[in-house]
């Protein structure tokens, strides 16, 4: 079967091989053969060695297609079955998910330490557990969601990981209040689902924050009220707030000096929230002393901060009541062969989601 490969950390370009074969199938687990997939921006961090993982790797963790074969002991899932990918699924039983908190089970982790795929003898492993830039994969079931028959497979495939995380980031961690203001710095595919979220979520005042001009044109069809490049912020902060500060700003970067840029944008007695997944080495300063006296509240917001399959349900319901716009947030669409493209669209911050069709 064709995948795109990365053979080596810090390569910019992938490898597209017709060679490539599928491990590890058996009990517990499902083969699935890949419909669409979406380029996150983590795709691009693990290539880069930003984001750990073990190379040679198949990258992508957005992809939605349907199941070809079930392992023993899978239930809920039988071929023909179309599904979503979740790269960070809740095993149900650790003490993060007793607690409710199954987006910080540690269970899905591990699957990225385990080869996925092989190669003329050589193992490869799939990003984050997955690796949806194949035709074929082999994931434990919990991986697998079903989605119903009217989900498009490239609007499946967003909602497995950034249009959850943005929407969750704004109704499940920060839970943006009606009537109140809000910043997004950095508005690709996850920025502008936190810019949704917010919209749905009552804000008055959205302010997109992104140096890219293409990106700040497009924010404003998914519910902005302005859009500024980063140089601006400080402007649209004093005209509507007063100077006070936003009431809510986000980080959607993944890099500690737009992290401390919220933070300076936030009102006293406000919430950053940083949605960004940003590098190891990367660390955020802040002062003992106006951590004390500004009393803002810094929230990270990890795959949304709430129960996936809930905002997995969350998603399509509020996309069939036309209160978000899924389908806009594909930009651009290339073939499997052309992975790269999507790449460059990516660096350049000229798509907000390219869908790899498969």
């Amino acid at each position: 079967m064709r995948a795109a490969v990365l053979h080596e950390t810090g390569q910019d370009k992938l490898e597209i091989h017709d060679d490539v074969e599928t491990v590890g199938f058996g009990p517990g687990k499902v083969r699935l053969r890949m419909r669409a997939a979406g380029l996150c921006h983590s795709d691009l961090s693990a290539m880069s060695g930003v984001l750990p993982q073990p190379a040679p790797l198949v990258p992508g963790h957005e992809g939605a297609g349907e199941v070809v074969e079930a392992g023993d002991g899978v239930t809920g899932l039988s071929p023909g079955d179309r599904v979503l990918l979740c790269w960070l699924p809740a095993c149900g039983g650790c003490p993060a998910c007793r607690r409710g908190q199954s987006h910080l089970c540690l269970s899905g982790f591990a699957h990225a330490g385990t080869p996925s795929f092989r190669r003329a003898g050589t193992d490869l492993f799939g990003f984050a557990g997955t690796g949806t830039f194949a035709e074929e994969l082999v994931v434990h079931a919990g991986c697998a969601v079903p989605i119903p028959d009217d989900v498009p497979y490239d609007i499946a495939a967003l909602i497995g990981c950034g249009v959850t995380t943005g929407l969750g980031a704004a109704l499940d961690t920060a839970r943006v209040a009606a009537g109140s203001s809000v910043a997004v710095i950095g508005c690709g595919g996850v920025g502008v689902s936190v810019v949704q979220g917010a919209r749905a979520a009552g804000a008055a005042q959205i302010v997109a924050v992104d140096p890219t001009p293409a990106r700040r044109e497009a924010v404003l069809r998914f519910g902005a009220t302005e859009a500024v490049p980063p140089e601006g912020l400080g402007d649209a902060r004093s005209r509507i707030t007063g100077g006070e500060g936003f009431d809510y700003v986000f980080e959607a970067v993944g890099n500690s000096a737009t992290a401390r840029t919220a933070y300076e944008a936030t009102r006293r007695g406000g919430t950053v929230c940083v949605v960004g997944a940003g590098a190891a080495d990367d660390f955020l300063k802040i002062s003992m002393f106006e951590l004390f006296l500004d009393e803002k509240r810094i929230l990270p917001s990890l795959f949304g901060g709430g129960d996936v399959l809930r905002a997995y349900g969350r998603a399509i319901a509020l996309w069939r009541a036309g209160r978000v716009d899924l389908a806009g947030l594909i930009t651009h669409r290339v073939p499997l062969a052309g992975v790269n493209d999507a790449v460059d669209q990516m660096r350049s911050g000229e798509a907000l989601r390219t869908c790899v069709e498969i």
